[in-house]
């Protein structure tokens, strides 16, 4: 299966609504995001790579996968990324209390929400595997 990498629209789009100094990042305008994405997902075949959920409709996903990491390599991960304070705190936090699979849950239906392991290289290449295989079985009952 080929993929085309699309341009990160969000720096490409000028989406931004101010910038965060204590998490060290820009503010979405997520009005403007949605916006911006709603012809092109509607077109289909696209993936959206993003760490939240609650702002995009349902209606523009056939299925969801929530990627779970345990804490302690989540913290390496962050911290070799330069997340210090309270940015890698709350990134921690937010991975203990499952805070984005629960906003999955409340905000798709519980039947297209999927958590996978996100620890090694042989759990993102399962990842992988296991998603090429659902969009081939997809492509192939909706065609």
């Amino acid at each position: 299966m080929k993929t085309k990498k699309q341009p990160n629209i969000l720096l490409t789009g000028q989406l931004f609504d101010g910038y965060d100094d204590e998490y060290q990042c820009p503010i979405l305008d997520e009005d403007r995001v949605v916006d911006e994405l709603d012809e092109k997902m509607s077109e289909g075949g696209v993936i959206v790579d993003y760490h939240g959920c609650d702002l995009f409709p349902e209606r523009w996903f056939d299925i969801v996968f929530v990627l779970r990491t345990d804490n302690t390599q989540l913290y390496t991960r962050l911290e070799a990324r330069g997340y210090t304070g309270k940015k890698l705190q709350d990134n921690v936090q937010c991975e203990i209390f499952q805070t984005i699979y629960e906003e999955a849950m409340e905000a798709y239906s519980k039947e297209i929400v999927h958590q996978l392991p996100s620890n090694t290289p042989e759990d993102m290449e399962h990842n992988l595997e296991q998603i090429v295989h659902w969009t081939e079985q997809w492509m192939k009952d909706h065609n």
